[in-house]
Order: C-alpha cells, then structure tokens, then sequence
C-alpha cells in the first residue's frame, strides 16, 4: 500500500458535520504522515472557516438545502445542485481521491454521489439515529457505512454496515480529572453546583428563550450557570453576564473544562453533542430541535432515555414541566448519579479510531 494516499472529507453547515470530519482527517494525518486531505465544504457555510482553522485546505460548493417554505433560495435548488455536482466532478478528476469520506451536509450528498459514479471507495459516517434522504440513497453505493447507534439495517444495507460511534474530540476522554483546572479556568465557586447550557454552534433560540425567562428562579436554587448561547444570539443575551453566577458564551474552546465543570447540562440533542454526552458521562436533560429533518434530534434524545440516560423535554413542554423537572434532578443526587452511569455505557471513545480502520482496509482492498 503507498504511504501517501488521498482522502476528501466533506462535511458541513453545522458544527455536528465539520468537528467529526477534522477528527476523522487528525487520524489520518496520524497514520499517514505523507497522506494529502483535501475538504469540501458549502461555499458559505462555516467549515470554510473551521477547516482552515483545523490546518487543512477546503474547496466550496455552491450548494444549499431546500426550506421548508416557498422562497427564491428552493427556486434556485436544482441551479445549484448541478453546479455542485459539476464542481465536485472536477475536484476528484484533478485531485484523484483513494477515498471519501463523508460526514452529512448537502455537500457532501454532491461530493458521494460523484466519487460513486466514478468507482472511488465511498465512505458514509452516519451520525444520528435517523438517516436523511441524502445518506439512505447514498448507501445503496457506499463502500462502507459507519453508524452511530444500532438497529439501522431498516435503513441501509446491513453487510456494508458498522457500528463505531461518532468521533469526538479525544480531550474529553477522562474530563473528570481535569475538575479543578476547570474550576480554576472559568473561576466558578466550589460551594454551588454548575449547570451548562448547549445550543449547539450556531445557538438555540427556544433554549435561550427558556434560560432568560427562568433565569432569577434558576439562581435562587443556588446553581451558578455556564450558558453558550450561539454566535446568532449572543448580542441579544449577553448582558446576563452582567449577574452574578452567570456567564455568558458565543462559543466555547475547551469544552473539555467546560464538561468537567459541569454538574448539570441542559442541551440540544444533535448527534456529536449526544456523543460528547456519553463520553463524559454527564447527567443532561435534552431538548430536541423540532426543525431539523425527521426529527433526528428527538429521536437521538429517545435512543439515551429509552436505556435510563438522560431526560427529554420537548419544546412544547418547557412552560409547563422545566421548573419541576430541573429541580427534581437538582435535589436529587442519585437519579443524577443514575443518568450519568447509564449515559456512560451508551458512549463508543473508539469511533475515530475504528472508523480510520475501515478507512485503510478500503486503501489496502484496492492495492493501492
């Protein structure tokens, strides 16, 4: 097998997509030194910053999903998906892949179909409990399919299938002893419990809706709160910061610190969040998107709390059942201690790993 191979990742628009597709090239770069990895993004969406950021070079598509009401932008769709088909065409004819690896986006739908057509080994890392269209009709050609949580064969071609899990950020393995780093890190008092508040990257409307109005509640059970609020929302929240016990955050760097500070998180149930959630074993009540396709996120949510890992509220239930629920939990150290065990045995660390492996067999299958 030649110790330089080529690999196109793509994956984008939310960080669920970009940060596992960064884990999967790290590994890469690991284990082939010499390899060359080139990513392909929407031309506007985030990765185009993050990849960069991450060290490796990116190409975008002219590519974007369709909304669910009438606009202009669904209009220009099929416009926009030939010229992504077409661009993706000519980025695997001059940069001759060995592989691609896709990890969702609507660029990396154009990207697979393309390499498929071409014969180049298709790799697909399905990170929720629900597939979109894109990925069940690009499994019909995929070499491999890497699958996040079991019982998709309803879904996807059973003997092309693996369970690996999602690929996370290896610093939070063992975030527990890093505690007193952490602590020291976003200066919090050792006296209150700290409750963690994820939207996901981009931020979480209803989320931040709930926190403002429940806020002065939520302090008075002696809790001090870490609230990443999304880059969309924190000039309409910021001045919370502005009360004790509070901080407010865009963005947070070293979700390791942040996740071992934690005692209590309230998060979206996107599929990378839910498995950072499992790695670190945290007692969390999820409160699913209800505006993503299929309505992956509640069924992520479901898969934990079907095996007695985590709470699920849904949006339509936060005015009447938050209060009660969070101060249940609050009081209650051994359905925390309860969650945390649960959510724990749920969580698959290897996922980059094994996932790479699958990666290299294809390489050597091919003689390559």
């Amino acid at each position: 097998m030649k110790t330089n191979p080529k690999f196109i990742l793509s994956g984008g628009g939310t960080g669920g997509h970009i940060y596992p597709a960064i884990a999967i090239a790290n590994e890469l770069k690991s284990r082939f030194p010499d390899c060359k990895i080139l990513f392909v993004g929407a031309q506007d969406k985030m990765e185009m910053q993050k990849v960069p950021q991450a060290g490796y070079d990116i190409k975008g598509l002219w590519i974007a999903g369709i909304q669910r009401k009438l606009t202009l932008q669904n209009a220009m769709f099929p416009f926009k998906l030939l010229s992504s088909l077409a661009k993706s065409f000519g980025i695997l004819k001059q940069f001759k892949p060995d592989v691609v690896i896709g990890t969702g986006g609507f660029a990396s739908g154009a990207v697979l179909k393309v390499a498929s057509m071409l014969g180049i080994a298709t790799v697909i890392q399905e990170q929720n409990s629900y597939p979109g269209i894109t990925n069940k009709l690009l499994s019909k050609k995929a070499n491999k399919i890497c699958v996040a949580y079991e019982n998709l064969e309803r879904f996807f071609p059973k003997e092309n299938m693996m369970l690996t899990g999602n690929p996370v950020r290896q610093d939070l393995i063992s975030v527990d002893d890093k505690r007193n780093e952490a602590i020291d890190y976003f200066k919090l008092d050792t006296n209150k419990k700290t409750i963690l508040v994820l939207g996901g990257s981009l931020g979480a409307r209803r989320i931040n809706q709930l926190i403002a109005k429940e806020i002065d509640r939520l302090l008075s059970l002696n809790v001090q709160i870490i609230w990443q609020c999304g880059k969309l929302y924190f000039e309409d929240y910021k001045h919370f910061s502005d009360k004790e016990n509070v901080q407010v955050l865009s963005f947070i760097d070293r979700m390791d610190f942040v996740y071992a500070a934690a005692d209590i998180v309230i998060s979206r149930s996107g599929a990378s969040s839910v498995s950072e959630l499992a790695i670190v074993g945290k007692p969390v009540i999820f409160i699913p998107s209800p505006n993503v396709s299929e309505d992956h996120q509640t069924k992520n949510a479901q898969a934990i709390v079907d095996k007695h890992g985590a709470i699920l509220l849904k949006e339509s239930q936060l005015d009447s059942e938050f209060n009660l629920v969070f101060e249940a939990l609050l009081k209650d150290k051994g359905k925390q201690e309860d969650l945390s065990e649960n959510i724990k045995k749920l969580a698959l660390p290897n996922a980059t790993k094994d996932i790479v492996d699958e990666i290299v067999k294809l390489v050597e299958s091919r003689k390559l």
